[in-house]
């Protein structure tokens, strides 16, 4: 059985694995005609990482800068510093925009990171592999929803977990800054953000009247969870395996009780499907940006509201037992109703369908694992403001389907999944409609003289629907997609390696508030391709 050492390695963990992943023709060896300007192979450098992604929209008008972090990261240890509020931009701000700017050189994995302010988690992240010659980096992220947080001082605490030494030479040079714009906030603010504590218990304020919990879920680490997707139960042949299969699902519950379910991102980091040169110029999604699962625990605030710490745990449904490999830190917004010292309310509905998972394996020349799952919840209930009664209803849905296949010694492994997370929250006539469909479709090959091909689709896409007594009132359709085909020699030093790749990114946003329509195109690193059709 060929075996290797696979590509991503987030956290310095080190995964030994079969051949992983990929999508395309099985079998496949051939590789795509270099585009007209790019060179005949990867080189020493390639373009810096550009995502397809829209900017950040900033206010026109008088903004403050404040630098978080300026850091370079070669260990384990984490950069600790102190948080300031900036002078000069008030504490009410339409807008506070997090950018985060890189640079590495040299031979690094990627790995992930995380960056804490006053306890809060604003942003977790992983990194690009570099070039001999070094590239940079930077990501934008909306973090307003942080204001309660940033209108005090607290700890600052970054960590973006590495190993250098004489073979992986590359140091993370990083700088943060938070920019605040100064004005009104939109009304969907929260007041205030709180942490779980050590027993993960949390106590709301009692005159809370919308609680959302966002948990940042991930796989990773470097053992099979990194690659949850690609699990088999027994007695498949298989070196990644769980005893229910793929099938995982983000939970969280409230005093024990099932609060919230939600398909977790199959995030593919920069080394991921075993081959970095898809990834080095044109990211997957939300690689550089893992974004929250969020779960809508305002028909808890009754219960929550009662002054008493309440336990709020997270768990991550067909991990194996007493396996480690997800991080899953968990941030509460809340909104108060400033005009009621306490706000009192009741959990009025609670109906959770049965979990059903199960995944087939059948033996053969081609072995292969067919999983199917789903789940439903539904929570309901109200709470008494100084405004009236409000009723909350959140009802979620959750399927996931895939079929993968591979040969002895894993020198072909194939996989094609779908999963859906289809979310309803309704609070008094006014709904919110959600439609979240994640794809993976790819197919690496080990073939003639160690040349390994991956050929891949990953798909981001949801459908947002707002609705006021029957009538919509907004609406926005995502579609993120990735495609790559890339091949190299492996087992060999990096400059034996002759590695061809294009990979593309086409990002649509569009409905009632515009447009973004824009794909870009990579060859052998070069960037070849910008095109923007809104």
């Amino acid at each position: 059985m060929k075996r290797r050492i696979v590509m991503s390695m987030l956290a310095g963990a080190t995964l030994l694995a079969g051949t992983l992943l990929g999508t395309g023709p099985a079998g496949a060896s051939a590789a795509p005609a270099p585009a007209a300007g790019a060179p005949a192979e990867f080189g020493t450098d390639w373009h810096d990482p550009v995502m397809a992604a829209p900017p950040v929209e900033r206010p026109a008008g008088k903004s403050c800068e404040v630098t978080l972090v300026r850091a370079r990261f070669r260990d384990f240890t984490p950069y600790r510093g102190t948080y300031t509020p900036p002078a000069g931009c008030g504490d009410r701000w339409s807008k506070v925009v997090l950018r985060l700017d890189g640079k590495v050189k040299g031979r690094q994995y990627d790995r992930l990171g995380h960056l804490h302010v006053g306890g809060v988690e604003v942003l977790r992240t992983s990194t690009p592999q570099p070039s001999p010659d070094g590239i940079e980096w930077s990501v934008e992220k909306d973090v307003t929803r942080y204001s309660g947080t940033f209108r005090a001082a607290g700890d600052v605490e970054m960590l973006i977990g590495n190993v250098v030494d004489d073979t992986y030479t590359g140091v993370f040079d990083v700088e943060v800054t938070l920019t605040f714009h100064p004005g009104r906030p939109d009304g969907t603010t929260p007041d205030r953000v709180l942490t779980l504590d050590g027993d993960s218990a949390l106590t709301t304020p009692r005159n809370s009247e919308r609680v959302l919990a966002e948990v940042y879920a991930t796989g990773s680490g470097g053992g099979c969870e990194e690659y949850w997707y690609l699990t088999v139960p027994e007695p498949a042949p298989y070196s990644c395996k769980a005893g229910q299969g793929p099938y995982r699902e983000v939970r969280i519950s409230v005093d024990g009780r099932l609060a919230g379910i939600a398909a977790p991102f199959p995030t593919v980091w920069t080394g991921g499907w075993s081959n970095p040169f898809l990834w080095y110029v044109i990211p997957g999604p939300r690689a550089f940006d893992v974004k929250p699962v969020t779960y809508d625990l305002t028909p808890f605030a009754g219960i929550l509201n009662d002054g008493r710490p309440h336990r709020v745990e997270v768990t991550v449904a067909g991990v194996p037992e007493g396996q480690s490999g997800w991080s899953a830190p968990v941030n509460v917004l809340v909104w108060q109703d400033e005009r009621s010292e306490r706000v009192t309310g009741k959990l009025t509905e609670h109906r959770a369908d049965g979990l059903t998972n199960s995944s087939a394996y059948t033996p053969g020349s081609e072995h292969s694992v067919a999983t199917e799952g789903a789940h439903r919840l539904t929570v309901g209930g109200y709470v008494d403001t100084s405004h009236g009664r409000v009723r909350t209803t959140v009802s979620r849905s959750l399927a996931h389907a895939s079929t993968h296949r591979w040969t002895d010694g894993e020198t072909t492994d194939a996989l094609d999944a779908t999963w859906t997370d289809a979310e309803s929250v309704t609070v008094d006539g006014r709904a919110t409609r959600t439609h979240r469909t994640y794809t993976m479709d790819g197919t690496t090959t080990l073939g003639a003289g160690d040349r390994l091909r991956t050929v891949l689709t990953l798909g981001d896409r949801a459908t947002v629907v707002r609705t006021h007594g029957g009538r919509r009132v907004a609406w926005s359709t995502l579609d993120d997609t990735v495609t790559g085909d890339a091949t190299y020699t492996a087992n060999v030093p990096r400059d034996q390696r002759h590695a061809v790749g294009t990979t593309s990114e086409r990002y649509r946003l569009y409905g009632s508030h515009g447009c973004h329509d824009r794909t870009l195109t990579t060859v052998q690193g070069v960037l070849t391709g910008d095109r923007r059709r809104c």
